[in-house]
């Protein structure tokens, strides 16, 4: 492995180590004993369920191959997960709300166990079902998990600010740690011990099955809007209507639907970007320098939010235009550093450069996470969380399916390129939000002065 991804990869765990340690306590929040052991047992819910996804992630492509199925098969099972989660997984996310998010947190545990079982068999149509299942266990990760914590941290009155700590903290372990471990956990049972690609599978359902029994006997059960009298179909029309009427929340969706759909065709990419002549990369250990570059963000987030000077709508403006900034890289590469035309061989220096801001990229994740859970914490109403959540993930599927359907029409770079616009169109419209945002509060502030005026003026 050559030096440079050592170095890489010592630079960003020194800096995260020295943030980390260098906290003082003007970066930390005093709590409560009754929050941090709710907030413990959330974040170790939190990293089981992160740990039973991440294990299967860097599998699936390659168990699909060694069952025999080309490029085009493994493409229509991907847009399956896609299609699944934003067909079923909006209705069964949605069903969160009236039924109970601890029930549609098992209900994830539950459904993504029986997608991992799917993938003993190299029958296609039953590969298909697990795809669909693994959607709709997609939709329940993203959006049970958050709307639980959210409505029972208010139900248990803590603190607001205290909710940014969890959320930076679950990114920090669940996307950053966990990953990092669960990539090295991966590669030893696949590689190192030779228990075949299955193995990390099987591993991830005893995962989720902790989980789920540690759900089971602790969480207590909430719920959005319980009313009998109100079925789907009104909760979907009431999330419409909160959506149309409210410019913040359709905001936070269009902002939410740029970026996530950005972040997963940057999944797709980065492989053949760092590799365009099938240059020789260690994956797995990239893959590992995303994941610290990822907790390298969350860690800057969670003295962001800690703060009272700074608000999350302010510096998130900031954000994008630097994740624009750097998914432009590819694009500027090919212009200014002439390809090379050699196949095979190790990273070339185009790759370096990119594989620097592929870097950033993955850092400004990082603090997107915790930050658009602590504005939608802010801006979506309580009794439909679940289901307005699942409503912004519609556009973010209908996206990814179409760059999966079209990947081979364009070059990567013009991709690239595309999603670096469609960051910096999010920054302009968190730029509206934060607009927003200040004439509310003016308006709060003169209602509560001429409420406090009104007494003196009675005779």
């Amino acid at each position: 492995m050559e030096l440079f991804y050592y170095m890489v990869f010592g630079a960003l765990g020194a800096v995260v180590a020295a943030l980390e340690l260098s906290k003082s306590n003007k970066d930390r929040v005093n709590t409560s004993a009754a929050f941090n052991s709710f907030k413990n047992n959330y974040l170790l819910v939190y990293s089981l369920m992160m740990a039973g996804d991440w294990l299967q992630g860097p599998y699936v492509y390659y168990l699909y191959t060694t069952y025999g199925f080309g490029k085009g098969e493994i493409g229509q099972l991907f847009i399956a997960g896609f299609g699944s989660s934003m067909l079923f997984g909006t209705i069964v996310g949605s069903l969160a709300d009236k039924q109970g998010r601890k029930r549609a947190c098992v209900t994830y545990c539950i459904t993504y166990i029986l997608s991992c079982i799917t993938k003993h068999s190299p029958q296609y149509k039953v590969l298909m079902v697990g795809r669909v299942l693994g959607g709709i266990a997609t939709s329940l990760l993203f959006s049970a998990f958050e709307s639980w914590l959210v409505a029972e941290h208010f139900k248990r009155g803590f603190d607001q600010q205290w909710l940014s700590l969890t959320f930076s903290k679950a990114v920090f372990l669940g996307n950053g740690l966990v990953a990092i471990l669960a990539g090295l956990f991966g590669n030893l049972l696949v590689d190192t011990l030779n228990l075949g690609p299955v193995s990390p599978f099987d591993a991830a359902s005893i995962f989720l099955a902790i989980g789920m029994a540690v759900i089971l006997s602790s969480w207590t059960e909430n719920y959005g809007d319980p009313s009998e009298n109100k079925d789907l179909l009104t909760q979907f029309k009431g999330a419409a209507v909160a959506i149309a009427s409210d410019e913040k929340i359709a905001l936070l969706g269009a902002i939410q639907s740029l970026f996530e759909g950005s972040m997963y065709t940057f999944v797709f990419l980065w492989t053949p970007a760092l590799s365009p002549n099938d240059e020789d990369i260690p994956h797995g250990f990239i893959f590992a320098t995303f994941m610290l570059a990822s907790m390298l963000g969350s860690s800057i987030a969670s003295r962001l939010l800690a703060s009272n000077s700074t608000r999350v709508e302010i510096y998130m403006q900031i954000v994008f235009v630097i994740s624009s900034a750097s998914l432009l890289l590819p694009l500027l590469t090919n212009f200014l550093v002439t390809p090379s035309k050699v196949k095979g061989g190790g990273i070339t220096f185009a790759g370096c450069l990119q594989l620097l801001g592929f870097c950033t990229f993955e850092a400004c994740v990082g603090i997107f996470w915790p930050s658009i859970m602590k504005m939608r914490s802010q801006y979506i109403p309580e009794e439909a969380r679940s289901t307005i959540m699942n409503f912004f993930r519609i556009p973010l599927n209908i996206f990814v399916c179409i760059v999966l359907y079209n990947v081979n029409a364009f070059p990567i770079t013009i991709m690239f390129g595309m999603c670096s616009i469609f960051l910096f169109v999010a920054s302009i419209l968190q730029r509206r939000l934060a607009a927003i945002g200040d004439k509310s509060k003016d308006w709060a502030m003169m209602k509560e002065r001429d409420a406090e005026a009104e007494p003196l003026n009675v005779p």
